[in-house]
C-alpha cells in the first residue's frame, strides 16, 4: 500500500500542555496515555492502543464491558459523558466500585 504510514498505537505530536508518564492526554478528539514527560513545546508520545490502570472519578461504578469517557477538566475517567463533553475513550476491562481510585481501561 503507498498510502500507508503507520500502525497508529503511537502517536507523535507537539505538547500543548505539560505531562508526565502516564497521564491521560486529549487532543482534538484523539486520546492516549502519555509515553513519556513533555513540557509545553516538547515532542511527546502517546499509545492509543492497549489496557491501562487509570484514574477515575471515586464515587462512579464500574461493571465489566462499561463504557468509559474522559473528563479532562479532573484528569478522570468517569461513567458520564456529561451530554457529549466527555470523550468516549474506552471500555472498563475490571469492575470498580464506590468507593475506588483505579479502574483498567482498554482504550477504543
Amino acid at each position: 500500500m503507498r498510502n500507508y504510514v503507520q500502525p497508529g498505537d503511537s502517536i507523535t505530536f507537539t505538547a500543548t500542555a505539560a505531562a508526565s508518564s502516564g497521564d491521560g492526554v486529549l487532543v482534538g478528539s484523539l486520546f492516549g496515555i502519555a509515553s513519556g514527560d513533555a513540557g509545553i513545546g516538547d515532542k511527546l508520545v502517546i499509545t492509543t492502543k492497549g489496557v491501562f490502570t487509570m484514574p477515575k472519578v471515586s464515587t462512579d461504578v464500574m461493571t465489566l464491558g462499561a463504557v468509559v469517557y474522559w473528563d479532562d477538566s479532573a484528569g478522570l475517567v468517569t461513567t458520564d459523558d456529561d451530554t457529549g463533553s466527555n470523550p468516549r475513550i474506552g471500555l472498563a476491562v475490571t469492575a470498580a466500585g464506590n468507593p475506588s481510585g483505579t479502574v483498567n481501561v482498554r482504550l477504543d
